[in-house]
């Protein structure tokens, strides 16, 4: 059994979850931070619980006693609830930071996103990497976990596949290493007792975009049809988006828009496949309507 205590942050969200699964099988005593303990269901004998608001720092205190490593998961894809980028990515992480480097916290660590110091133009990365820029000024033993996306990033092929087109722009030939919750967890428990101090990782196959549309449609037992956008209508979409919306609406749709038209690959880790994924949302889709194989 380890001696040190983790704190983790974002425990009831998509990776969270796996990080707190990995924290128990590792032998780690861990606290989480939830919002509402009935609805987190977690086993408060594997656990210890404590109820909090992120975006509250009053409610923090005392979160981070006997503390020795904080893992924060904390982010938001979509703004929402009167909820922001820059309120729960950067404000409620510093918030945390700040219990932390009060309570003698030896380490931080803080999943942001792979490339995000280029893509800080972009409202999602923008609040991340301000987060990261403040950490890294802390004094704390930190590292910065650089995932390039996750499996479920690419379910929108999925979609797009299911409606009958796959929208690609370019030529199809960029490439991704998207990663599996699961695996990215290992990697942040990992690095717990790893000195690094920025961690790059994604997914086990590194896939060019024709590649994972045609592995969407052989999903679903159809004729591929992929058609190809020019650079410039991409550009037009973000302008009109960032012009006529909110950021509520545009920010995943700024982000997503970028991210397809460049190269997103990093180190290869872990065990998942995008074909099995694949296969689960598929499978998941046909429950939901009831269709049996």
């Amino acid at each position: 059994m380890k001696t040190k205590k983790v704190l983790l942050a974002g425990a009831t969200g998509y990776l969270g979850r796996y990080v707190a699964s990995h924290l128990l099988e590792k032998g780690y005593d861990t606290r989480l931070i939830v919002r509402n303990a009935q609805k987190a269901q977690f086993n408060s004998d594997s656990f210890e619980i404590f109820e909090a608001q992120v975006t509250q720092p009053a409610t923090l205190k005392g979160v981070c006693e006997d503390i020795d490593t904080v893992i924060s998961t904390i982010g938001i894809t979509k703004q929402k609830d009167g909820l922001t980028y820059m309120s729960v990515d950067f404000l409620a992480n510093m918030n945390l930071l700040e219990e932390a480097k009060k309570n003698g916290v030896r380490k931080f660590i803080y999943v942001s996103a792979l490339n995000g110091e280029k893509l800080n133009r972009l409202k999602i990365a923008l609040a991340k990497e301000l987060f990261v820029d403040e950490l890294k000024k802390s004094g704390l033993v930190y590292c910065i976990i650089r995932p390039n996306g996750f499996f479920s990033d690419t379910t929108e092929f999925l979609k797009m596949a299911k409606k009958g087109t796959v929208n690609l722009f370019g030529d199809g030939s960029y490439k991704m290493n998207p990663i599996h919750g699961e695996d990215l967890a290992a990697v942040c428990v990992d690095a717990i007792a790893s000195n690094a101090v920025k961690i790059e990782v994604g997914g086990p196959e590194v896939l060019t975009h024709n590649e994972i549309a045609k592995l969407a449609f052989k999903t679903l037992d159809k004729k591929p049809r992929i058609k190809y956008m020019p650079g410039w209508l991409r550009k037009l979409v973000i302008w009109m988006m960032r012009t006529f919306t909110s950021s509520k609406t545009y920010g995943p749709i700024e982000f997503f828009m970028t991210v397809l038209a460049m190269d997103m690959i990093a180190p290869t880790f872990g065990k998942h496949t995008l074909k099995d994924y694949f296969e689960e949302v598929h499978q998941n889709m046909n429950d939901e309507k009831g269709i049996k194989h």
